[in-house]
């Protein structure tokens, strides 16, 4: 039985029109700091919808389980993109405020 909710459908048609933003503006985008991280964070992303869209047509386990994957891998590009844009050291003292 083919299960789609609608939910899935609207992420993975946020995800293209933000595809086209990206395509659209890549010289932009290429001067943030590693954008090339943030770019691929967002690929995966991307990917993760077209895999939930997809697991219910066919392959569902298999996709479910390459959706979560996909998940996994573009957070950790997003973390590790914020971690050298914002830095992950600690300041204490006047530097705090």
């Amino acid at each position: 039985m083919i299960e789609i909710f609608e939910n899935e459908v609207v992420m993975l048609l946020i995800g293209v029109v933000v595809l086209i933003f990206i395509l659209g503006n890549r010289q932009q985008l290429k001067s943030l700091p590693a954008s090339s991280i943030l770019i691929w964070g967002f690929f995966m992303m991307l990917g993760s919808w077209i895999l939930t869209v997809l697991e219910g047509f066919l392959w569902e386990e298999l996709l479910n389980y390459m959706d979560h994957a996909c998940y996994a891998i573009g957070s950790i590009l997003v973390a590790v993109w914020c971690l050298r844009v914002f830095g992950g050291g600690r300041k204490t003292g006047k530097e705090a405020f």
